[in-house]
């Protein structure tokens, strides 16, 4: 992490602020850094090392760091920054989630905190030097617990705690029940008529160990936010509760002998629910992160490592790039790498989303984690551990479901003013009903309705919950999203931007046509094949392997002469043979008219044409190959989904304008735009957006960087470059156009889930409150409602898990 800096520490009146600033070349850039750094105010001393890159600052405590960010970025550099995720115990509701991200953002060097109550994490950004320790020292100060999160482990909220806790909590919750049951028996007899009481020792004997014991998690946490000067859930439960059993004990010692009428079953109740329901979000919790779980257990944590000829079993840990792992049918793949030895089929659907195996041979690449179908395969290691695929996917799965979505701000803002408002309302409730109708017990028992009623814990967990689901849904079928606000953008895209080569086309040309002139189809297959067999280029390459897929057996080719820029030339059964470009032709002096009109057309489709020519008296033609980039066989049915979804279409491509509309002709796309620079594309993008739509941009390749970044949303294939992958916000596991309408359908169907569950949670609340302060809500309803809004939250989100991917429109 760097080394350990105080940030701050107290040196009598001033603090000092120890960081790494980056892009620092000479003595300049030192007194540059030092004079933007003196400018902040409160800032007293500043010093910077130019050898080690690092700046040491004294100031008042009142200094803000912020500012020294802001003065270092003006002057032209930056400072270097650091992540970690933590994992956070012991957050019940919304307000929780604001304390830990203040006792967090308060730490020197802090540049940016985020919580998430769904995940029970906290991600941190802060400036290089910056202790861990400080940031876990700040969260336990603030009434928690913090530790550090690796990356692998699965989250906290869902299998941090061991299964034992969990026993143990449900445990909890049985005993409640028990306990509190005889309470609420007459209360249930008293409906059909039937008087019965329990005598008030009984019930004071069985609320007690549910109010102090089963219910000592809520005083602690509540006492907790106190100390810290705030108020979360758990205090509003611990009030309202510790109020009906206070009012009970002292209405059954004031009443001597008589019958009191007394509230054991609210108290006792409100916390057996609240127990209950709390073990069903957590348990609820748990089933939102079965994405990561799912990924996490495809790690392999033994390879088998061949070395000089022997098979060593050895920790994945310990793997190096370049060994040769071996992969048994029916094990997983171990490394990320390339096939040397072996043929077989891979099974990659939980990595993908492909549901059918997949092909493989020496040269292809397989990715670790998934399942060697048949035969045995010898893989050269070129990615393992962090480094790996199935590592990568796990990291921004996690990334995704921890961040937050912008709608999250807004719900923070009101969460932060939530249980104090809720603590003013109660006491507003009480005074006016004891004001109104003087009785006091009444007066009480409303403002605990009040209390018990409200769920900040349904805010918190609306939006995260939903985001957690969706993206681990998409993560399950290749859809994998970097961010919350690429998910909440992506559902009002407008109109969708493809590129062409690699995105809608293969990538690689094929060949497309073989026009012959005076002899078969399938001689001047063999002939175009037989020259080309040892050559690397990609249209040789296509002639071959038709021929291979067609059956047509090579012929030895001799005397194989390059001619730079122009084709070949070769002698092959007897032929003298050319083979290559129009300007060759042109200077052999080959009638070209007889495949003139062919050739023309074939070009207009954006087609490359080579020609084959037979040396001899008369330099004949013998026919042409034609050579495209195939269409992709679902990017027509990507297309339609799309414009199923009311989403326009849009093909950007530097391809001339032929080859360009014939693939968009094909596909139905609504607008062709050719001939685009690869420089130009963001510019392009730039120009739609203006005109008001949100735009997708989907590409793969280097060239597509600016113009995914440039998008509202951008959608890259995994089958293309990093550089497109960093750019993009979403990333699509298989090179399959038609991921990108279900990217879309699964961000609007998560979005939806968000406002559900928001105005759920707001509705909760809105309507709960009133009810409870103008006394037409019975404490133990109350709490009924109030301990399963957020199991209702969670469990709407968890809908989302039965998404599947559209089938095609027709």
């Amino acid at each position: 992490m760097g080394n350990a800096a105080s940030l701050p520490v107290p040196s009598g009146q001033q603090h000092e602020f120890s960081f790494g600033i980056e892009g620092m070349t000479c003595a300049s850039c030192v007194a540059r850094v030092e004079k933007a750094l003196r400018t902040v105010p409160g800032v007293e001393r500043v010093n910077v090392n130019l050898g080690t890159e690092r700046v040491a600052v004294m100031a008042e405590p009142s200094a803000d760091f912020g500012a020294m960010q802001r003065a270092v970025e003006k002057a032209g550099y930056a400072i270097a920054q650091e992540e970690l995720d933590l994992d956070i115990e012991g957050m019940s509701c919304a307000s929780c989630v604001g304390r830990v991200e203040k006792a967090l953002r308060k730490v020197g060097g802090v540049l940016d905190a985020g919580v998430n109550l769904a995940t029970e994490s906290a991600h941190v950004r802060f400036a290089a030097g910056v202790a861990p320790d400080a940031l876990v020292t700040a969260v336990e100060k603030a009434g928690y617990h913090a530790r550090l999160h690796h990356s692998g482990n699965a989250p906290a909220a869902q299998e941090g705690a061991p299964a034992v806790a969990r026993d143990k909590d449900f445990l909890k919750v049985i005993v409640a029940g028990a306990l509190s049951l005889p309470l609420v028996v007459p209360m249930l007899l008293e409906l059909f008529g039937m008087h019965v009481m329990l005598p008030d020792w009984l019930q004071l004997a069985l609320a007690t160990p549910v109010q102090f014991w089963l219910g000592a998690r809520f005083y602690r946490a509540g006492w907790k936010a106190v100390k810290a000067g705030a108020g979360n859930m758990d205090l509003l439960v611990a009030l309202g509760t510790s109020a009906a059993y206070g009012l009970s004990v002292y209405q059954l010692f004031s009443h001597g002998g008589g019958m009191a009428h007394l509230y054991f079953e609210a108290s006792a109740v409100v916390i057996t629910l609240v127990l209950l329901g709390k073990w069903l979000e957590a348990r609820a919790k748990r089933q939102t992160a079965a994405a990561i779980r799912a990924l996490q257990v495809l790690r392999p944590e033994i390879a088998r490592v061949r070395r000089d000829g022997t098979d060593v079993d050895m920790p994945i840990d310990q793997v190096r790039r370049g060994d040769v792992v071996v992969v048994r049918p029916g094990e997983r793949v171990a490394v990320d790498g390339v096939v040397l030895e072996g043929l077989s089929h891979i099974d990659e659907s939980l990595i993908t989303g492909e549901s059918l195996p997949v092909a493989r041979q020496p040269g292809d690449k397989v990715t670790g984690g998934a399942i060697n179908a048949e035969g045995l395969l010898l893989v050269r290691t070129e990615a393992v551990g962090a480094e790996s695929t199935l590592a990568r996917i796990i990291r921004l799965v996690e990334s995704a479901q921890s961040a937050k979505a912008p709608i999250q701000h807004l719900v923070d803002k009101v969460s932060a003013v939530f249980v104090p408002v809720v603590l003013v309302i109660a006491a507003v409730t009480f005074a006016a009903w004891w004001f109104h109708s003087g009785d006091a017990e009444h007066a009480i028992i409303n403002a605990v309705a009040v209390l018990v009623i409200a769920c900040p814990c349904a805010l918190g967990l609306a939006t995260p919950a939903a985001i957690m689901a969706g993206t681990g849904v998409g993560a399950r079928h290749g859809i994998l999203i970097k961010d919350a606000e690429a998910l909440e953008i992506a559902h009002s895209v407008t109109t969708v931007v493809f590129d062409k080569t690699g995105t809608l086309t293969v990538g690689k040309p094929a060949l497309t046509e073989a026009a012959p002139n005076g002899i078969g189809q399938d001689l001047l297959l063999q002939l175009g094949a037989s020259i080309q067999q040892g050559s690397e280029h990609p249209l040789a390459r296509a002639v071959v392997d038709a021929a291979q897929a067609q059956g047509v057996a090579m012929l030895p080719a001799s005397n194989v002469v390059a001619l730079p820029g122009r084709g070949l030339s070769a002698q092959v059964n007897g032929l003298d043979l050319r083979l290559g470009s129009t300007r060759l032709m042109q200077e052999l002096g080959v009638d070209l008219a007889p495949l003139a009109g062919s050739a023309a057309e074939l070009q207009g489709k954006g087609n490359t044409v080579s020609w084959i020519a037979a040396m001899d008296a008369s330099n004949h033609l013998l026919g042409l190959l034609a050579f495209g980039d195939q269409i992709k066989p679902s990017a027509q049915a990507a297309v339609r989904n799309l414009q199923a979804l009311g989403v326009k279409t849009v093909l950007l491509t530097g391809d001339n304008q032929g080859s360009a509309a014939a693939v968009g002709g094909a596909l139905g796309i609504d607008r062709v735009v050719a001939e685009v620079l690869p420089a130009d594309k963001a510019e392009k993008v730039a120009s739609l957006k203006s005109g008001g739509d949100i735009v997708a941009m989907v590409g793969d390749g280097i060239n597509d960087a600016p113009a995914l970044a440039a998008a509202d949303v951008g959608v890259a294939m995994a089958t293309g470059t990093d550089v497109a992958m960093h750019a993009a916000g979403v990333t699509l596991m298989r090179g399959d156009p038609a991921l990108v309408a279900d990217a879309i359908d699964l961000s609007r169907r998560t979005y939806g889930k968000i406002r559900q569950n928001l105005f759920w949670a707001f509705i909760y609340n809105l309507v709960g409150i009133p009810l409870a302060a103008f006394g037409l809500l019975n404490p133990v309803v109350a709490g009924a409602a109030m301990a399963f809004s957020s199991v209702s939250v969670i469990s709407n989100a968890l809908l989302l898990r039965r998404w599947a991917p559209r089938k095609p429109a027709a």
